[in-house]
């Protein structure tokens, strides 16, 4: 059969370890080590059959010789349907999974792996068939389908986003560099939803941290903004617990709000065949959650058998920033999920907070330490549904430091706002607050498309005055848009703020 003059195939180095007689897949594989290469050298006018009568008595790595000096090229949309889904001249067979693959190993020294067989002393490449021993779960008969054939080819094989992660396992346990970077290239550009859990756990298997990195990000900016019943259902207990963790987590409202989407997540972790609306989840995790707890006396639901596992992600909640607030409080209380060992010294903290604040005149941070802020400030968030002025106000803990924000298509405001008191917080002219002001513009498809922050900073306010924080072009703003803020009012050397 002749073969046309289109292709180079060049072999593997052969400095890689041997392996074992059977092929165990695993997820430890770094991807990147060595990546795939290729020479142009001066074209055959005639090119030999390789697998012809002549060549049978020849061993791989002869062959494989033969190959390098000779150069045999056929084109690419041949070599992918003649030789590899019709496998003619197959001088090889894999068999992995319950399925037997007819290929050819001057094709199959593209891969990292196989390199190794074919070119040493392994009795199986001496013969004409490899079984592969698989044991990760993520690899199928189709994601090998895939790897195979793409030996076969120069053009990316198409494959959809929820493919990915299985073929780039595959690609990881057979060392094909090209597909990996496919499969990198798919990740960056498809996160979503439907997506992002999947690609952040194959990103962090196969030690793809730039795609690991845009899934996290994109967790930090969607898990409130936008809830989903089927996002939430796919987060796992160490991803929720690091989203929990983050002072970059977009907060939509303050941080009770934390807890309600921790407390809802539970429970679909707990009951993952429920089906619904979020509206509907909201209602069914307090419904579910009272009925439990009518059994349970005298412990919290975090210190029941159930509960226990939650517990290292429900830690990460900043209590100090919701027990200031009494209908959080009175949240918290109803619903006995927090054991209150956790909450009894949060009060007490608190309670000497406002005493310190109004005995001594506190005026509030005076250094910023970013590592520290992580797990302290105040998050806190809100919707700008459209172009025009808004003006809110966020609750400050009752520590006489009540701000205002104001936010305009030029500017973002923060006022110290004024209020009646007889307390001597009120009559102390000057404090000081750790600030981050974020504001972040969504796509039709939940993507970034626009973000500017202000970084932490440290403002000085004397009493009932009002400072521009954030200036703003209009023209690139576009509606609707969220802002979202950090606050931090109190030393953070004091003890009750740790």
């Amino acid at each position: 059969m002749g073969l046309l003059v289109s292709r180079v195939l060049r072999c593997r180095d052969s400095s890689l370890l041997e392996p074992q007689p059977e092929a165990i897949a695993g997820a430890s594989y770094i991807p990147g080590s060595r990546k795939r290469k290729r020479n142009s050298l001066e074209e055959l006018a005639t090119s030999s059959n390789v697998h012809g009568p002549q060549n049978q008595g020849m061993y791989p790595h002869q062959v494989l010789n033969y190959i390098y000096w000779k150069r045999v090229k056929i084109s690419s949309n041949d070599a992918y349907q003649n030789l590899f889904l019709d496998g003619h001249d197959s001088d090889i067979k894999i068999r992995a999974l319950g399925r037997t693959w007819c290929l050819h190993k001057v094709f199959l020294c593209q891969s990292g792996y196989f390199a190794n067989i074919l070119k040493g002393t392994w009795r199986e490449s001496h013969h004409g068939v490899i079984n592969l021993i698989i044991k990760n779960e993520d690899i199928d008969t189709r994601s090998l389908h895939f790897v195979f054939g793409a030996l076969y080819t120069d053009a990316d094989l198409s494959i959809t986003p929820l493919e990915v992660p299985q073929v780039l396992a595959a690609a990881c346990l057979l060392r094909v560099d090209r597909v990996i970077q496919q499969c990198e290239g798919i990740m960056k550009e498809t996160i979503n939803r439907n997506t992002v859990c999947s690609y952040y756990l194959a990103a962090e298997t196969y030690r793809l941290k730039a795609v690991k990195t845009r899934c996290f990000e994109w967790l930090l900016c969607n898990l409130m903004v936008h809830p989903s019943v089927a996002l939430y259902k796919e987060v796992d207990m160490k991803l929720m617990y690091l989203l929990a963790l983050s002072s970059d987590l977009l907060v939509m409202q303050k941080e009770i709000d934390v807890y309600t989407t921790l407390k809802i997540w539970m429970i679909l972790y707990l009951n993952p065949c429920w089906n619904g609306t979020m509206k509907q989840l909201l209602q069914h995790a307090n419904n579910w959650l009272s009925t439990h707890m009518a059994y349970i006396d005298n412990i919290s639901f975090l210190e029941s058998e159930e509960g226990l596992i939650f517990q290292p992600v429900f830690k990460k909640l900043r209590f100090q920033h919701i027990i200031c607030d009494l209908t959080s409080t009175t949240i918290l209380e109803q619903d006995r999920l927090i054991p209150m060992a956790w909450l009894s010294p949060i009060y007490k903290q608190q309670w000497l907070t406002l005493l310190r604040t109004q005995e001594y005149g506190v005026i509030g941070p005076q250094v910023i330490n970013e590592q520290e802020l992580e797990e302290c400030t105040m998050r806190c968030g809100t919707m700008i549904p459209k172009d025009g002025r808004y003006t809110w106000k966020w609750s400050v803990g009752r520590l006489g430091f009540p701000l205002r924000v104001t936010f305009t298509r030029q500017c973002v405001i923060l006022r110290q706002r004024c209020q009646r008191c007889d307390g001597s917080a009120c009559h102390n002219h000057i404090r000081n607050v750790i600030f981050r002001i974020t504001l972040v513009c969504f796509d039709s498809n939940k993507r970034v498309t626009f973000r500017k922050t202000t970084g932490y900073k440290i403002l000085t306010f004397e009493y009932n005055e009002e400072q521009i924080v954030m200036k703003l072009d209009s023209d690139v703003l576009t509606f609707p848009m969220c802002i979202f803020c950090n606050f931090l009012f109190v030393n953070l050397g004091n003890a009750e703020n740790k």
